[in-house]
């Protein structure tokens, strides 16, 4: 049994209306105003509402407009009773976001048509919105697995702090880092292209490749020829294993490197992954930003490819930010579109505060609306080279 909601001014076709559609089995509550009836559809939530368009104060446009503005009540199929014929009052009722007219004087054929038509629609409706939240419900679940696969903050000997914000639809951005002894620390971010569980599981499959690698491999630092200390080499592997023929045509970017405690180098390779940025102070101490990247293409699209990789020198007290792209392409309040450009000046801006990624994402999300960053996941991971074990 559906609840169906009439408002008409005239009692005589309220009356009409209630006894027609009580007989074709329906639950039936009747208004005889505007603003009567608006309460009613927020009190009753009805499946359906016929709706006269001439009424004193409050007249059916209104009605249906604060109807379909209230997202309680969208889905709700709106009849509006007129007994206009013209072609622009229709239209103007359908702008006010009416589904279906219903002429005067009503002829009880017709009315039993629209009525079964439009609840066919609202339960079709419903359908597919109890389908959506089911799909959500799942994507945040799956949000919430990737997060507990991430690795945990670190303190010392570096301290090591990260940021990982999904989009509205799951995407394929992750992460890890973690000591292979007590000089080196292997650190990598990437991102799956795509969103939904397809770009997900690409990405939680070599977070536990690499991961495992380390738990039982890493004594010996080679797997199959494969030095785990060359960046090159293990992108190499990556790009063997993870070919977007075999994995629904998703590819991915990747940053992944080494730093060795003692020599305070890191060893780095990319693969079509935006450049770490590198914060350190320079002349005069002001801070300086050196891109740190490696010409390669992403993985996966093509089978033979060499990779490279590359050494740098960490100043004293620098710190070090991977992330994706979503973390700077988006557009800004005033329709301009945000770049790497705009971000490393934000980063340098907080040399002397590099761990505080709260202050960094909030002043990223005052330039711009919720919607526009939520098109894509936003990872960050800051890694701060201040030794606090010295």
């Amino acid at each position: 049994m559906y609840h169906i909601l009439v408002i008409d001014d005239d009692p005589t076709t309220r009356l009409i209306l209630k006894n027609n559609l009580t007989k074709q089995g329906h639950q039936v509550t009747v208004s005889q105003n505007g603003a009567d009836g608006i309460a009613a559809a927020q009190a009753i939530k009805p499946a359906l509402i016929i709706c006269d368009w001439m009424m004193p104060g409050v007249d059916g446009l209104e009605v249906c407009r604060q109807v379909k503005h209230d997202r309680h009540l969208s889905a709700t199929f709106f009849v509006l009773l007129t007994a206009k014929g013209e072609l622009e009052d229709r239209v103007r009722g359908l702008d006010a976001g009416a589904d279906e007219f219903l002429s005067k004087p009503i002829e009880q054929d017709e009315l039993r048509a629209r009525v079964q038509a439009g609840l066919r629609l609202y339960q079709l409706n419903r359908d597919i919105q109890e389908q959506k939240q089911l799909l959500e419900a799942e994507f945040r679940e799956a949000a919430m697995y990737v997060r507990s696969l991430l690795p945990q903050p670190l303190e010392t000997p570096i301290k090591i702090d990260f940021r990982f914000i999904p989009s509205s639809e799951l995407g394929g951005d992750c992460f890890d880092f973690f000591w292979i002894d007590d000089r080196r620390l292997v650190m990598y971010l990437l991102d799956v292209s795509g969103h939904g569980l397809g770009a997900a599981l690409p990405s939680i499959s070599v977070l536990n490749l690499l991961r495992n690698a380390n738990s039982s491999l890493w004594g010996s630092q080679q797997l199959a020829g494969i030095d785990y200390n060359r960046p090159c080499q293990v992108l190499a592997l990556l790009n063997h294993g993870f070919q977007m023929t075999n994995q629904n045509d998703k590819y991915f970017t990747i940053w992944y490197g080494i730093y060795d405690r003692q020599d305070q180098t890191l060893t780095y390779a990319s693969a079509g992954h935006p450049p770490a940025l590198l914060i350190h102070s320079g002349e005069n101490e002001l801070p300086q930003v050196t891109e740190l990247k490696t010409p390669g293409i992403p993985i996966g699209m093509f089978t033979d490819v060499d990779f490279a990789e590359a050494t740098h020198t960490i100043p004293p007290g620098s710190c070090l930010y991977l992330f994706s792209d979503g973390i700077y392409e988006f557009q800004t309040h005033s329709g301009e579109q945000w770049g790497i450009e705009a971000f490393q000046t934000l980063l340098a801006q907080h040399q002397n505060s590099p761990s505080d990624l709260g202050q960094i994402l909030a002043e990223i999300q005052s330039l711009t609306t919720p919607a526009a960053l939520a098109v894509d996941d936003l990872s960050i991971v800051a890694v701060d080279f201040m030794d606090r074990t010295k």
